[in-house]
């Protein structure tokens, strides 16, 4: 009798130490599938070079900061230099991550079918002028007369008696083409200064009076300069996720091919909810599940 209860419980005994085993294999696999979803902790590492727009640098910097904070053996360097620059050097293989304010098959010498599309996010960009001028709103029809040389007196179109200084943006810069193709209907721009960057346009619009130049949402707030409505349309996120607002683009991350390792964590953890609903809003952008509508690479519009 006695070495039956003890058969007995030895029994229970091995089907108890198979329970654990096996519900301890189950939560290892799920902290694993966890752990890959999110990309958290030390099993991601490399370094990953990410550069171009510098419409999209500070939403590209304040991301990948999170990113590395929760994943310490990435080292992700952001830098700008321009949509032109950054398809260019992820094409020939100098950076991991190409960032454009362009779709790239709208960059001659870009070989766009070696590189893969990630759009992350969506920006607007509006016409700035010195907050010394004395005009809020622009038709398109006066802004593009500007912009082209036209009209070179802020009195011409209900502002004081003042000269008109355009500041444009640099040959390659991608926010230069999101305006001159949403704007100019393919007329030349004036000669005018030409700057290279969001940052170094925002300075010199703050302080130059009677300037006149466009910027990302995300360096409009700052003191010296002011945005001006289109045809009495504000620069808004919600004007721009309707298409109410003309001037907007894909922010995209291209790579050369399939990413892989880290470059492939950091864009997924791009798409999260944490990036797209709280990062991307917070920084001026907008995300991609709030736009109604979308634009291909010939500038055609349609609804979601």
């Amino acid at each position: 009798m006695n070495k039956k209860v003890v058969g007995i419980v030895g029994g229970l005994v091995v089907i108890a130490a198979g329970m654990i085993l096996y519900t301890s294999s189950g939560a290892n696999q799920n902290a694993k599938k966890a752990g890959d979803s999110t990309s958290s902790g030390a099993s991601v590492g490399g370094k990953v070079l990410a550069l171009g727009s510098t419409a999209l640098q500070p939403l590209a910097e304040q991301v990948s900061k999170s990113f590395q904070d929760k994943n310490p053996g990435v080292t992700i360097t952001v830098q700008g230099g321009g949509s032109g620059a950054g398809l260019s050097q992820v094409s020939d293989g100098s950076a991991q991550i190409g960032n454009s304010d362009v779709f790239a098959e709208e960059k001659e010498g870009v070989d766009s079918s070696k590189l893969m599309d990630h759009k992350v996010a969506v920006v607007g960009i509006a016409p700035v002028v010195n907050s010394d001028v004395q005009v809020s709103n622009l038709t398109k029809a006066q802004l593009r007369d500007i912009f082209t040389g036209k009209i070179t007196n802020w009195q011409k179109v209900g502002g004081k008696d003042q000269k008109i200084v355009v500041v444009n943006r640099a040959t390659g810069s991608g926010t230069r083409a999101v305006f001159e193709k949403n704007i100019l209907d393919n007329q030349k721009a004036v000669q005018a200064t030409e700057q290279d960057s969001n940052g170094t346009v925002q300075k010199i619009i703050a302080t130059t009076p009677g300037s006149i130049s466009y910027l990302a949402f995300a360096y409009l707030d700052t003191s010296g300069i002011k945005a001006l409505n289109i045809d009495k349309v504000l620069p808004e996120k919600k004007n721009v996720e309707d298409n109410t607002w003309p001037i907007w683009a894909y922010e995209h991350m291209y790579t050369k091919g399939e990413p892989k390792g880290a470059t492939k964590e950091f864009l997924n953890y791009f798409m999260t909810k944490e990036v797209q609903k709280s990062i991307v809003p917070k920084l001026g952008y907008i995300g991609l599940t709030d736009m109604q509508v979308t634009r291909d690479a010939k500038g055609n519009v349609s609804e979601k």
